[in-house]
C-alpha cells in the first residue's frame, strides 16, 4: 500500500433519467373502450297493457281480478273453452277472450306482459335464449352492436322479445335480430332517407310492406361493427323525430 493512499472513493450513483410522461390516450379511443351498460327498458306493448288493464272497468263492467273470478265461477273449466264462452257468451271481442282467458287459467307467480316488473326480469332471459344454443356464437356481436346503439344517445331503449332486440327513440329505429346462426342483423328505420344508400344496406323490403325496418346491415364478425353501422345508427335514430 502507497503511504498517504486512503480509502477509494464510492463512486457517485449513476443518475436517474426521469421518467417519461405517459402518453395520454386519445379521447376517441378512451370512449371506444369504454362499455356501455344500460338496463333494458319496458315495452312499450307492455305499457299499452298497463293502461288497457286500468280502463277494462270502464270499458266491460269489471277489472282484470273481478274477470278471472267470474271466469272460474261461472265459466268452463278449461281454457280454450273460457275463450269461445267469454266471446259467443258475453259480447267479448276476440283479443279481450283469449287474454282473459289466459289470465283467467295463468299459474301463480307466472311472468305476465301486463306488469312491467316482470317483464323486466324477463327480458334477459329473453335474450339468453335467443342467443343460446347454435346462435351462441352471436352474443359478442349482440353485445358490441348493443354498446353501439345505447352510445348513440341517452335516451336509447332496448325492449327485448323473443326473437328481436327492438331499439326505441319515440319509435322503433333500429333492431337487432338474430337473422342466422352465424349472422347478426342490424336492422334500420330509413322510410324517411332522401340520401343515396351505399350497397352495404340490404333491403329488407320493409318500405312496400310498411314495416318501420326498411334496411339491414349484416354482421358475422365483430369487426363488421364498425363507425358505419354507427354513422347508419345515429342516422336512423335523428330520423325518428
Amino acid at each position: 500500500m502507497r503511504s498517504g493512499s486512503g480509502p477509494a472513493k464510492n463512486p457517485k450513483p449513476a443518475r436517474r433519467a426521469a421518467p417519461k410522461p405517459a402518453l395520454a390516450t386519445p379521447p376517441e379511443t378512451a370512449r371506444a373502450k369504454v362499455p356501455v351498460r344500460r338496463p333494458y327498458a319496458v315495452h312499450p306493448g307492455v305499457e299499452m297493457m298497463v293502461e288497457w288493464v286500468a280502463s277494462l272497468k270502464a270499458k266491460t263492467g269489471r277489472t282484470l281480478d273481478e274477470w278471472k273470478a267470474h271466469v272460474k265461477a261461472c265459466g268452463p273449466p278449461e281454457e280454450a273453452a273460457a275463450r269461445v264462452w267469454l266471446k259467443d257468451k258475453l259480447g267479448l271481442g276476440t283479443n279481450t277472450a283469449w287474454w282473459l282467458a289466459e289470465r283467467a287459467f295463468q299459474k301463480p307467480g307466472a311472468l305476465v306482459d301486463d306488469d312491467p316488473a316482470s317483464y323486466l326480469r324477463l327480458a334477459p332471459k329473453y335474450v339468453d335464449e335467443m342467443f343460446g344454443g347454435k346462435k351462441a356464437a352471436l352474443r359478442p356481436l349482440y353485445d358490441e352492436a348493443l354498446r353501439r346503439a345505447f352510445a348513440v344517445a341517452d335516451d336509447v331503449k332496448a325492449c327485448p322479445c323473443r326473437t328481436i332486440v327492438p331499439l326505441y327513440r319515440k319509435h322503433v329505429f333500429a333492431q337487432l335480430k338474430p337473422a342466422t346462426n352465424s349472422r347478426l342483423d342490424v336492422g334500420l328505420a330509413l322510410a324517411k332517407y332522401r340520401g343515396r344508400l351505399p350497397a352495404r344496406l340490404v333491403d329488407t323490403g320493409g318500405l312496400a310492406k310498411k314495416d318501420r325496418i326498411t334496411h339491414r346491415i349484416e354482421a358475422t364478425r365483430l369487426a363488421d361493427l364498425d363507425d358505419e353501422v354507427d354513422r347508419w345508427l345515429r342516422i336512423a335514430y335523428d330520423l325518428d323525430v
